[in-house]
């Protein structure tokens, strides 16, 4: 597989990534054995950015993900994510970006993992109530205590991106950003590329809905959260159909599956982008990273921007946008 560099000076990883939350939960029942699978398979074909958080599970995801990645660690680039606060029994607690927390939640996170350093460490949500100085600020005293290589935020706005990238370099912001997901073009792309950060898509595949396997929300397994996202709902789920239909439509034209074309239409947006598509199934990952290799023309991509605009999909991406960054 090819590669991309994140942003002006960070890591050179695999064109795309993979998302492992899924293996742990929220997308129904896991499968360890299914999960070790798909990571030997994303091993295999080329795949060196693996992606994880410490409230996956919660703190399950760290612990599979270091033990199955521990043979190959110096070959991969691992991410991890912090700022969410959850318990052991997966109950949510808010938002810590308080600069003793980043401490603890990063030592946690290095015993979890396994390992000695984490590759990139990203704030997952920004606390409202602590300046993003200070939180960015003990994550770069991270970095010179050598727990962590490079640094990254996520879903943050572009002001706050600014105000953090002046108190230490960021490497990459993660957010949200496919054909049914298109805000980061609004000012966030730009804001990035212009401080030399690298973006890291996550769910560029829609949470699975731009695949093109569901036709009700009755094809979720019941303990799926996406059971809950407003997009996944009442006629939301309906009018977004409507839109992977013409996705179909046009990836059979081109003999593609519709998540290829969905992928690959993420990656034609830029050298700079690296999405992370989330799979617990290797014949999925088989199908997202044969995307790399498909070729969109002007003409595709103006077709795809028809199909799917700005503010096309119906619904909030999650039940509850307030610990996005606004």
């Amino acid at each position: 597989m090819e590669t991309r560099t994140l942003g002006s000076s960070g890591p050179t990883v695999s064109t795309i990534g993979l998302g492992c939350m899924g293996m742990s939960e929220f997308y129904g029942t896991p499968d360890e054995t299914r999960a070790k699978d798909t990571l030997q398979r994303a091993l295999d074909l080329g795949v060196r950015f693996f992606d994880t958080a410490d409230m996956y599970g919660p703190f399950t995801n760290e612990k599979l993900v270091g033990r199955l990645l521990e043979p190959y660690r110096n070959r991969v680039t691992l991410a991890t994510k912090f700022g969410i606060v959850r318990d052991e029994k997966g109950g949510m607690h808010g938002l810590n970006g308080r600069p003793d927390y980043v401490h603890e939640a990063c030592n946690a996170s290095l015993e979890r993992l396994g390992t000695d350093h984490i590759d990139l460490y990203y704030l997952h949500r920004v606390d409202p109530d602590v300046p993003i100085e200070e939180t960015v600020g003990a994550m770069g005293q991270l970095i010179d205590a050598g727990k962590v290589r490079y640094i990254g935020l996520s879903e943050a706005a572009s002001d706050t991106i600014r105000r953090a990238h002046r108190e230490r370099k960021i490497t990459a912001l993660q957010t949200e950003y496919s054909l049914w997901s298109r805000d980061p073009e609004d000012d966030i792309l730009d804001t990035v590329r212009e401080l030399g950060i690298g973006f890291v898509p996550y769910s560029p595949l829609g949470r699975g809905f731009l695949t093109g396997r569901f036709e009700s929300p009755e094809d979720l397994p019941e303990d799926d959260w996406r059971r809950h996202n407003p997009r996944f709902q009442g006629e939301n789920f309906q009018k977004n159909l409507d839109l992977v239909d013409a996705v179909k439509q046009m990836a059979a034209e081109k003999e593609v599956t519709p998540a290829q074309l969905a992928l690959a239409w993420v990656l034609h947006q830029g050298d700079d982008i690296v999405p992370i598509p989330g799979t617990t199934r290797p014949e999925h990952l088989e199908d997202n990273v044969a995307a790399t290799e498909i070729e969109l023309s002007a003409d595709d991509l103006d077709h795809l921007d028809d199909i799917a605009p700005k503010g096309a999909a119906a619904g909030d991406r999650y039940p509850d946008m307030s610990t996005v960054d606004g």
